[in-house]
């Protein structure tokens, strides 16, 4: 098939390339002419492993192209995918102003019967939305469907999960336009799930709410564990292994980040008071998970009440491990806090640095590496899971601290053997806080 693609974000540079990869010819579009000659030069914008080498190969076999030129790309497509932005406002509405953009571009750009597929997470009524904007803007009136196909995209894993999905949703007005995005998908092998345009609207946003509820969840019954002497992680695995609730996300410590569960869980708030229900379960969903730093920070408090002097070596700024993204990162929060407290900060993230550098507040040092980070450091202060810290030299690194001390906020260590090697060790919910 010939698809085009609008925006080449996140979303739509793994959509468009994985396209590619199953064999379609794929236009991506965006308006800033900078990226898409980073993109022509095989420079990613972002980093998502496994993605880079996917595009060079499907550039080089001429499947993939990369163009700010968006009435050629319409013209020869047959399906539209939008994945342009839709940032939060102020008061947790989502921005649709690029999807209007788009939607309008569309339209005065066809040249006869299209499928546009909305892939950006938008609320329920944006389908309707961009049909109307459409049939507005179309001065010829050609004949066209909108169909739903929310993205279930992890960072730091997309190309897996677009490869591997565990389901697809198509909100589709007919069942020919959805046996249309049935073939595109068909190579796949995944549970395909047709539904109407809203239901497929709704589903993006239940999940993201139904995942940060649960993250929130765990993090108040890691508060429940420090007030009780228990360990959260035995709770987790105790209730994890009910089929009925899962493992997955119920690791207790600094909450949710990112692009899309803050915003999403907001969105679904506002969305539903706009229809008429107040979603008093999600606010409560917000505001634990608002408050993890600021519990996180307190136990670090505790142990230095007097942090002016202080020296904390902060490991991981990306809001999540194997990417560069610091949108609504923990580490933001942390580190200005720190510095507000009169302490220094020895910054390292593997891949991150470059994009928290206009993020933090100075003065942050950035080391080369977490063993530079932590030398001379009164505490260790873990705010982001990468794989290689689990594997550092601890012997080395507590050699080289002012004070054998980790503030674990991911639960990256065993608090027993970090004791043995002769560290105090404290992470939220494992019932045990420095002594005041």
């Amino acid at each position: 098939m010939n698809i085009c693609v609008i925006g080449t974000g996140y979303v739509g540079l793994v959509t468009g390339t994985i396209f590619a990869e199953l064999g379609n010819d794929v236009t991506c579009v965006d308006n800033a002419a900078e990226k898409i000659d980073l993109l022509n030069r095989n420079v990613m914008p972002i980093y998502e492993p496994g993605l880079e080498e996917l595009v060079e190969r499907n550039r080089h076999e001429g499947r993939l192209k990369f163009t700010t030129g968006l009435k050629p790309a319409v013209e020869n497509s047959e399906i539209i995918f939008i994945c342009v932005g839709t940032p939060p406002k102020d008061d947790g509405e989502t921005d649709l102003s690029y999807i209007e953009s788009a939607a309008a571009e569309i339209a005065r750009h066809m040249n006869g019967y299209k499928i546009i597929v909305n892939k950006s997470t938008v609320p329920v009524g944006t389908g309707d939305l961009v049909s109307r904007i459409i049939q507005r803007e179309c001065a010829a009136g050609h004949k066209f469907d909108v169909v739903s196909n929310p993205e279930f995209l992890r960072e730091g894993q997309a190309v897996q999960d677009a490869l591997n999905p565990d389901r697809i949703v198509i909100g589709a007005p007919r069942k020919e336009v959805a046996y249309k995005l049935l073939e595109l998908y068909s190579s796949l092998q995944a549970p395909m799930l047709i539904t109407d345009v809203a239901s497929a609207e709704i589903i993006k946003y239940a999940s993201n709410g139904f995942l940060a509820m649960k993250i929130s969840f765990i993090n108040a019954i890691a508060n429940l564990c420090e007030k009780a002497g228990a360990d959260v992680d035995d709770v987790a695995n105790g209730i994890g292994r009910d089929h009925r609730i899962g493992r997955a996300f119920l690791n207790s410590g600094l909450g949710y980040g990112g692009s899309c569960f803050p915003k999403d869980v907001k969105s679904l708030i506002h969305t539903s008071s706009k229809l008429g229900y107040e979603f008093d379960l999600l606010k409560d969903v917000v505001a634990v998970n608002d408050s993890r730093v600021d519990h996180f920070l307190a136990m670090v408090a505790r142990r230095f009440p007097d942090m002016k002097g202080r020296t904390f070596a902060v490991l991981g700024l990306a809001f999540k491990p194997n990417t560069d993204d610091m949108r609504e990162a923990k580490s933001i929060e942390i580190v200005a806090k720190l510095l507000a407290a009169g302490a220094a900060v020895n910054a390292f993230d593997p891949v991150a640095m470059t994009a928290a550098k206009p993020l933090l507040p100075p003065p942050v040092r950035y080391c080369q590496n977490a063993y530079e980070a932590c030398a001379g450091a009164d505490a260790l202060v873990v705010v982001t899971e990468w794989r290689e810290f689990k594997f550092l030299n601890l012997e080395r690194i507590k050699g080289s601290m002012k004070h054998p001390v980790i503030f674990d906020g991911r639960g990256m260590y065993d608090p027993v053997r970090k004791e043995r090697l002769g560290f105090e060790y404290y992470r939220p919910g494992k019932g045990k806080w420095p002594k005041s």
